[in-house]
């Protein structure tokens, strides 16, 4: 099953879609620019890590309509099922000077929490890799990386305000601060997969009480540099 895409409530109904997570950092004001209306789907699958825990794998791909560059992003939400839990404590943490001065291989053994691959636009590939961070302010997350480009995107674990509560506990929030680059001529991703999860010492970084066969929810809140807004979402069956 894939995600439902909402991608056009914010224009047919009275009230635009509700930010997942505003206790979070704030999205750096920019005026939005014109740019055409992109195009989402994607899927989540949900294994085992091998141990007590599982593996939470986010894929999604974006297009547009009439074929041309998609809008680039503002913000993700990863939106995670109510049953997930995230045991940031029980691993190292790496933090963006280390990789901003050093590389990933500079990170602490064990701080990598999960991984995927970026598909550029229009062509091109590049791996991602995830480690598990601690902020100045207390708060937890997740520094998803790209090395080949010097992408570091830092995300927070927040919990999700309603009415996303039915549904999910944390959300992953990512910004992507705006940067001297017209947003028109930024770089994008048309596909992008992303899977947290990991082991150590016999603990496991995303854990669940729901057993295999059983349905999960998730989601992805994208606001885009045009100040088009998106939720997909999705209800998932654990396979392993």
């Amino acid at each position: 099953m894939g995600f439902v895409l909402s991608t056009l409530l914010i224009a047919t109904l009275a009230c635009p879609i509700a930010d997942p997570a505003p206790a979070g950092p704030r999205l750096p004001y920019e005026p939005d620019a014109v740019g055409p209306t992109n195009i989402e789907n994607g899927t989540v699958d949900v294994t085992t890590d091998g141990g007590e825990g599982v593996l939470l794998a986010f894929h999604t791909r974006r297009w547009t309509g009439t074929g041309e560059k998609p809008a680039a992003p503002r913000r993700f939400v990863f939106l995670f099922d109510d049953s997930i839990r995230f045991n940031t404590t029980a691993f190292p943490t790496c933090d963006r000077t280390t990789v901003e001065r050093d590389g990933i291989g500079a990170c602490p053994a064990g701080s990598r929490v999960g991984g995927g691959t970026a598909e550029f636009y229009p062509t091109g590939s590049a791996e991602v890799a995830v480690f598990n961070t601690a902020y100045a302010n207390g708060m937890r997350g997740v520094l998803i990386t790209i090395p080949a480009t010097g992408t570091i995107l830092e995300n927070t674990f927040e919990r999700v305000a309603h009415p996303y509560r039915d549904r999910y506990r944390w959300g992953s929030d990512e910004i992507i601060p705006p940067s001297t680059v017209p947003p028109q001529d930024r770089a994008v991703t048309q596909a992008f997969s992303v899977t947290f999860g990991a082991t150590r010492d016999g603990r496991s970084f995303a854990e669940t009480d729901t057993p295999v066969g059983r349905p999960m929810d998730f989601g992805v809140y994208s606001h885009y540099v045009t100040g088009q807004i998106t939720l997909a979402e999705e209800r998932t069956t654990r396979t392993s």
